[in-house]
């Protein structure tokens, strides 16, 4: 509770308004950059990967993330649309090739974080195979959007390369982005799914169910590239995020879900 003081010698002391104070207690301080926080555009098949990365970048930096998700496709076009962020991991090497050759990117900060596995997955256990595809009482196949999502590209060429595209037209479910495709399969609204082998490898193992990974022989490899936007030149955390990202405690984390790492 405050107290009025009691009676002093009458001296005179200059007052300091609200704002002096306030500058004079900052000056106390170290100065904190507003580049302590910085945005990620993350692909939908790194959801799992990047939640873990996040907590780990954040205890050892002190920096704060926000994590926006989405379809690779659609994360770049909001990019080139002006979206505030700081840094783009895409699904794909084909979009960050785009941002840099737009001179969207801070030179020389393009590389490939991760490269993706596909694999055909199914909730239920049990054995699984391609020949799954081409049984006469499958209704639904669940892919990512090829025009959005790598996944759903690289999907689109193992169903060419195991010669089902015809005998499949008409049964494929088609989901935004990886994410999407990831859903259906698990909600029962397709038997069988083409998903990010992370997705299933970050699921409890008694929900794990049965898996087919096609052959690499099949598919064009996945490589996953990473950007720094040219907006974030400057910010700390976004740099030091990239940096993190290059470094063993990230590929150790990045490998446990079922990636290469480079």
């Amino acid at each position: 509770m405050w107290r009025k003081p009691p009676f002093q010698s009458c001296v005179i002391k200059p007052r300091i308004g609200l704002a002096g104070a306030m500058l004079a207690l900052l000056a106390l301080f170290p100065a904190q950059a507003q580049a302590d926080e910085a945005t990620i555009a993350v692909a939908s098949n790194f959801r799992p990967v990047m939640a873990e990365l996040e907590t780990v970048f954040e205890s050892q930096t002190g920096h704060d993330l926000t994590v926006s998700v989405g379809s690779t496709g659609k994360l770049y076009t909001q990019i080139i649309h002006g979206a505030p962020y700081d840094i783009f991991l895409a699904a794909d090497e084909a979009r960050p090739k785009r941002l840099e050759a737009e001179s969207q990117i801070v030179p020389g900060t393009r590389f490939t974080y991760a490269i993706g596995q596909l694999t055909l997955w199914r909730p239920e256990g049990g054995e699984i195979s391609p020949e799954a595809l081409a049984a006469p009482d499958l209704r639904h196949v669940a892919i990512a959007n090829p025009e959005l999502a790598p996944y759903g590209a690289a999907a689109t060429e193992v169903i060419a390369g195991l010669g089902l595209t015809g005998q499949l037209e008409g049964k494929l479910v088609r989901g935004e982005n990886i994410g999407q495709a990831f859903a259906f399969v698990k909600t029962g609204n397709a038997e069988l799914g083409f998903v990010a082998l992370s997705q299933v490898l970050s699921l409890e193992d008694g929900e794990r169910g049965a898996r087919w990974d096609p052959p690499q022989t099949l598919y064009t490899p996945i490589r996953q590239d990473a950007v720094l936007l040219k907006r974030s030149a400057d910010n700390e955390a976004a740099q030091a995020f990239i940096a993190f990202l290059r470094g063993d405690d990230a590929k150790a984390i990045i490998s446990g879900y079922g990636y290469d790492t480079p």
